[in-house]
């Protein structure tokens, strides 16, 4: 158990809660004076300040923070100490939410907000503007869609702290938009100690309900199949040699056509099947750490392992408008019922290794993840050019592997004055897309006879409604990071330091992506065939007796292959000096060059459609100030200002398709995007009430010029295109209020109130935003390469941002003791408004969902057993059974875009530490 420290070594620790390196020099130094006043101040410190949790921030920049101390009363806290506008979650209050990943727990900061449970944007501001650093390093994603690194990958309890950087510092990256989320690993423990918990989670929407699943693999519960996705030998060579699968010159032959298909015909992988009753979700994970002396070093080593296996059903609704009639009615293209269950297996791992050495202090930081989604989805509905009375059925089994490995060397040195940093690190992201199987049967009224109906699948085309097609994915991304930073205290008569450093980072992808479909290359199937389930339509007695064949289709699918490089190089010169008493200036400025490019190849022949490789070259200053004016003993403003850059993401700029599953939407790049920048000003007061309490407010405005959003349009009555375009320019303002404050309850009496406090936490975010469209403002798209279109063809003045909700809530309300012994009960309650997800198209109405309010409890229970300390922790999330809606809608008609039910979930979790 964590000893509880003076108040003395909590002063001398104000710095180390961000740079815990100035507390060692600071304790050894004072060692004797912090006896004495030790001594002194035992008699007046409050009870509740006798415990202060260490927050160790592990970021860009070198050299501890300056507190300021001059005025009155000093209340140590990491986000008053920053130079920065921060939020900062410490590991206790990580805990404090029992969130699984570190995506949940972010949400509850002040202005964060998390789109599909994964992925964290800052103030409104969509993936692009936020990013992700891990101990101040740079990550890679695996996923194809976006460039930012979902959170969900990283276990809450892997992380010692996360901080929310919302104003820019000349040390961190030029990509700052909305903010950047900085994780730090936990690294020397206080004691030697091994960890084990276990957990069992019930949904109401999965759990012993209807499904749908495909088996797979024996070991897909460990998230890796034992080979049964493995591309067979003739597939495979044409891969490895560019060789495309078609019947014709430059092509295969009829014979190895059919072997491949033959080859492709696995039952466990083709058929879906319902599953009446969905196993109940399971984890189980340990860490362990010790801490130790060699020599005159002083080591300490984590490990972390995690399993967790769970499952998701959502049965809802998806619709497609088509262009509105005369009087704005929108039409329906298409309408589906739906039902997708989701089987997430996810594997993790963690190995630190840290040492002190004098005032010096390294850092080796493994990590690794494993993420596999098998997913497994029916629907049922009609497309206007086929059917119009719910006559279509269709079936898709997928399975994704996302993967990722980060290794980091940190050394900070102090010798004294001087502070030096130097840190490496290598990461790769890797997402494999091994079989996206999909089937599409119709109805025929006639097939047995007049009035007897059935469904039937000719492999014939997806405009028809029958098809079976298949698709394989992989992507690759590579990213390297370096830097070096100082910080130089200069022996002033005020707090002065002066901080320079270098920065470099190249981030390398590879994208493939190959489509097929299966047909007759003779006559057309007869009809009992046609109505045979997928693993019997595609056996090989059928593709032998009707010659079916595996072909590639090209066009529509864009490039198969691209690569993309982002080189960065970033050089900064910083100070930060207290100029009087109360009135703290950090000011800097970074250069930062930066080149980026895409290349996609044309492994064969795209149709004629043009592929144009893309090339960003771009040198900026980027100019940061912050001043902080501490006016009061505990109060203190800040007014911040910068320019900071947002790059388009390699899928932005890329031709090649991408469907998203969560949405049924196909994405592809625009070649001729530009880098955006931000101009970014705020103002926020803060007043410190006691130790870990606080009052803010803050305004907020940012100007964006060439921001970069998306265009939306339909092609025929089969599904939704998304592409991107720079828009001229927008704005974006709002405000922040927090309050976090603790009430004690021993007035109410009984002995069970007298170590009970009340926590009550709450911010709010109130965001607007508007492109800014004139009638001669020109833009570029992919439509008409190269030529200039009129802006507001495209975009609408005064729309807001996509993914910028107007409303952002987050409250706590939760009991605790405070005293030796773990109890809590908290209330979590968060509210998101409407936000716009996709552009209209052809005249409709944007695209928007309603994320609503989610009501959690958490209970953690603590306890001891056999002298071992014991963690119980109950879980109830989505308590109102929230369901999720995407919807579009004017004065007249509204259509469902998307809709499913979340259901409400139930999990207890153990914990054991000995």
């Amino acid at each position: 158990m964590k000893k509880p420290l003076t108040f003395t070594a909590m002063l001398l620790m104000s710095s180390a809660l961000v740079t815990p390196s100035a507390f060692a020099q600071t304790a050894q130094e004072s060692a004797e004076d912090a006896a004495q006043a030790a001594s002194d101040a035992a008699q007046s410190a409050d009870p509740q300040e006798e415990e202060q949790e260490e927050v160790e921030v592990l970021g860009p920049g070198a050299g501890g923070d300056q507190p300021i101390t001059v005025i009155g009363r000093f209340i140590p806290n990491p986000i008053r100490n920053e130079g920065e506008v921060v939020s900062v979650l410490s590991a206790e209050e990580i805990a404090r939410t029992a969130d699984g990943d570190i995506a949940g727990s972010l949400s509850r900061v002040t202005g964060l907000s998390t789109v599909g449970g994964r992925f964290v944007f800052v103030r409104g501001l969509g993936d692009r503007y936020s990013s992700a650093l891990l101990n101040g390093m740079p990550l890679p994603s695996p996923e194809p869609l976006r460039r930012t690194v979902p959170l969900d990958l990283f276990p809450s309890s892997v992380i010692g702290s996360a901080k929310v950087t919302k104003s820019y510092s000349a040390s961190y990256p030029g990509e700052f938009g909305g903010g950047v989320i900085n994780l730090t690993t936990r690294s020397i423990p206080d004691e030697p100690f091994f960890t084990i918990s276990a957990g069992l989670g019930y949904n109401t929407e999965a759990t012993g309900e209807v499904g749908y699943t495909f088996f797979g693999s024996d070991t897909d519960f460990l998230g890796f199949d034992n080979g049964a996705r493995d591309l067979p030998p003739g597939l495979q060579n044409a891969f490895d040699n560019n060789i495309p699968v078609f019947s014709g010159p430059g092509g295969l032959t009829d014979n190895e056509l059919q072997n491949i298909t033959r080859g492709l015909n696995d039952a466990d992988l083709v058929l879906t099947q319902r599953n009446d009753d969905i196993p109940p979700n399971g984890d189980i994970s340990f860490s362990a750490g010790t801490n130790f002396y060699v020599g005159d070093a002083y080591v300490g080593v984590i490990a972390q392992g995690g399993w967790r296996n769970g499952w998701r059903t959502r049965g809802g609704r998806q619709e497609l408008a088509g262009i509105p009639n005369a009087e704005g009615e929108l039409g329906l293209l298409n309408g589906f019922d739906y039902l997708t269950t989701q089987n997430r297996v996810v594997l993790n791992g963690l190995l630190g290794l840290a040492a002190e050495v004098g005032e010096h202090k390294f850092r080796w930081t493994n990590f690794y993840v494993r993420d596999t989604a098998k997913e497994a989805r029916i629907r049922e509905g009609f497309r206007t050019s086929i059917d119009t009375e719910g006559r279509l059925q269709e079936a898709r089994n997928t399975t994704f592997e996302r993967q990722l490995f980060d290794t980091q060397f940190i050394a900070e040195f102090d010798f004294g004055d001087l502070d030096v940093n130097v840190r490496a690190s290598y990461a790769n992201a890797q997402r494999n897309s091994p079989f996206e199987f999909n089937t599409g049967y119709a109805f025929d009224p006639n097939i047995l006879g007049s009035g007897q109906g059935g469904f039937v699948n000719s492999l014939g085309q997806i405009a028809n409604g029958e098809f079976a097609t298949l698709a394989f994915s992989e992507l690759d991304d590579d990213s390297i990071g370096a830097g070096i930073d100082l910080a130089y205290e200069i022996p002033f008569e005020i707090p002065f330091t002066f901080k320079a450093g270098y920065a470099f980072s190249r981030n390398t992808r590879e994208s493939l992506r190959r489509d097929f479909e299966f047909a007759p290359a003779g006559a057309a199937l007869p009809s009992p065939v046609t109505q045979q389930r997928p693993d019997f339509l595609l056996s090989d007695f059928n593709v032998s007796a009707f010659d079916i064949q595996i072909q590639e289709f090209f066009g529509a699918a864009g490039a198969q292959f691209y690569e993309g490089e982002l080189e960065v190089h970033g050089l900064y010169a910083e100070i930060d000096a207290e100029l009087t008493d109360g009135l703290r200036v950090q000011a800097g400025v970074r250069f930062e060059d930066g080149s980026q490019e895409v290349l996609p190849e044309d492994i064969f022949d795209l149709g004629g459609i043009p592929i144009i490789p893309t090339q960003i070259n771009e040198s900026d200053f980027l100019p940061a100030l912050t001043v902080t004016w501490n006016f009061a003993e505990d109060m203190q403003l800040r007014f911040a200002s910068s320019v900071t850059l947002a790059r388009p993401q390699f899928r932005e700029l890329a031709n090649q398709q991408y469907l998203d599953f969560e949405t049924d939407r196909v994405f592809f790049g625009n070649e001729f995007l530009q880098n955006s920048q931000l101009l970014n000003l705020e103002a926020r007061y803060e007043w410190y009430t006691g130790r870990d309490e606080r009052l803010t407010a803050a305004i907020f405005y940012k100007d964006i010029t060439d921001p970069i959003e998306l265009i939306a349009f339909a092609q025929g009555d089969s599904a939704r295109f998304t592409t991107f375009a720079n828009a001229p320019s927008a704005e974006l303002y709002g405000i922040e209020l927090e309050a976090v404050q603790y009430f004690d309850l021993y007035d109410l009496g009984g002995s069970f109130w007298e170590e009970r406090r009340l926590l009550v936490a709450a911010n709010y975010t109130y965001t607007d935003s508007s492109l800014n469209i004139g009638d001669d403002d020109l833009i570029l798209t992919p439509f008409n390469p190269g030529v200039p279109s009129p802006a507001a063809g495209v975009f609408d003045d005064g729309d807001r941002l996509v993914g910028q909700s107007e409303h952002l809530v987050n409250l706590q309300i939760g009991l605790e003791n405070n005293g030796d012994r773990l109890s809590q009960q908290t209330f979590i309650l968060t509210y998101n408004s409407d936000r716009v997800t996709n552009r209209g198209t052809q005249g409709q109405p944007d695209l928007f969902e309603r994320p609503g309010l989610l009501l959690d409890f958490v209970w953690r229970e603590g306890f001891e057993l056999f002298d071992k300390d014991l963690e119980l922790r109950f879980e109830a999330r989505n308590i109102l059974g929230e369901d999720y809606i995407e919807l579009q809608e004017n004065d007249v008609s509204r259509v469902i875009t998307n809709s499913y039910d979340y259901g409400t979930t139930f999990s207890i979790t153990a914990e054991v530490t000995f």
